[in-house]
C-alpha cells in the first residue's frame, strides 16, 4: 500500500513539474528560405525580453533539425517569427504535426503565412497564405473583437505603419481579431473583410497569428508587444483568449 502511494506521489510530483516546465518555455523559430526580414533580430530580442518580464524561457533557433518529437515536447508554444519558404523536410513536418495534435501551441508572426505553401495542413494551422503586399505604409486597423487578451488594450481604430499582406485560402474557422481597412491605404485586395490577426483551436492545439511585425519598430511598440503577449498566453495555454 505504502509502495503504491509513494509511486503515486512521485508520479504526481513529476507530472506537475513537467507541466510547469512546459508552460514556462517557448521556441522561437526564424528559418528563412525565401525573403529574409531584417527585423528578425529585433523580434528575437523582443521575445526574449517578454520572456524575462513574464518569467518564462524563450529558446531561439533557425535549425529545422530541432523539429523532432522528443525536442519539441519541452515547449508550451512555438513561434514562427517571419519564417519564409520551404523550411522543413517530411520528417520535420510530421514531428510538428504530432506536437500540435498533442496539445502544443503555435504563434505565427507576419511572414509565417509566407511559409510552407506545399503543406496543406500548415496552411490550415496558420489560417491563410500570403499572396502579395504593397509598400509599407500607414493604415487603419479595426479591432473586431475588443474583449480578448490580445486586443483589449488596443484602440478600436489603430493607425500604424506596417507591411499589409493580402491573403488567399483564408480558413472559415478563424476567430478574427483585427481587420485592416483597405480604404485607409493603397494596395489591399481582400475587400471589406481583410483579416490581419486571428486565433483558432486547431487539430488538438492552439494557433494565433498576427500579420503585423514586418518593421523593426514593431518590436519596440508597447501596443504591438502586448498584442503579441496576449497571443502567446493563449498559445501557451496560460489563459483563454477571452
Amino acid at each position: 500500500m505504502h509502495r503504491h502511494l509513494s509511486f503515486l506521489l512521485l508520479f504526481l510530483c513529476c507530472w506537475n513539474y513537467n507541466t510547469f516546465a512546459k508552460k514556462k518555455k517557448i521556441l522561437v523559430f526564424s528559418k528563412t528560405s525565401g525573403f529574409h526580414h531584417s527585423s528578425i533580430k529585433e523580434g528575437v530580442i523582443a521575445l526574449q525580453e517578454l520572456a524575462k518580464a513574464h518569467n518564462f524561457i524563450a529558446d531561439t533557433t533557425t535549425d529545422a533539425k530541432k523539429f523532432n518529437t522528443q525536442h519539441l515536447k519541452q515547449y508550451a508554444a512555438i513561434v514562427f517569427l517571419n519564417t519564409t519558404g520551404d523550411v522543413f523536410d517530411t520528417q520535420q513536418e510530421k514531428a510538428f504535426e504530432t506536437y500540435i495534435k498533442s496539445g502544443g501551441g503555435f504563434v505565427g508572426v507576419h511572414a509565417a503565412t509566407n511559409t510552407e505553401f506545399d503543406w496543406p495542413w500548415y496552411g490550415k494551422l496558420v489560417g491563410a497564405y500570403f499572396v502579395k503586399h504593397p509598400a509599407p505604409q500607414f493604415a487603419n486597423l479595426k479591432v473586431i473583437d475588443t474583449k480578448t487578451i490580445a486586443t483589449s488594450h488596443l484602440p478600436e481604430i489603430w493607425n500604424r505603419k506596417d507591411e499589409w499582406y493580402n491573403f488567399r485560402d483564408i480558413s472559415p474557422d478563424l476567430h478574427i481579431l483585427i481587420n485592416v481597412d483597405e480604404s485607409s491605404y493603397k494596395g489591399g485586395s481582400n475587400g471589406a473583410n481583410h483579416p490581419m490577426a486571428w486565433y483558432q483551436d486547431f487539430d488538438g492545439g492552439r494557433a494565433f497569428y498576427t500579420g503585423l511585425g514586418h518593421t523593426a519598430a514593431s518590436y519596440t511598440d508597447p501596443l504591438f508587444l502586448q498584442h503579441l503577449w496576449g497571443g502567446l498566453q493563449y498559445a501557451m495555454g496560460i489563459k483563454k483568449m477571452k
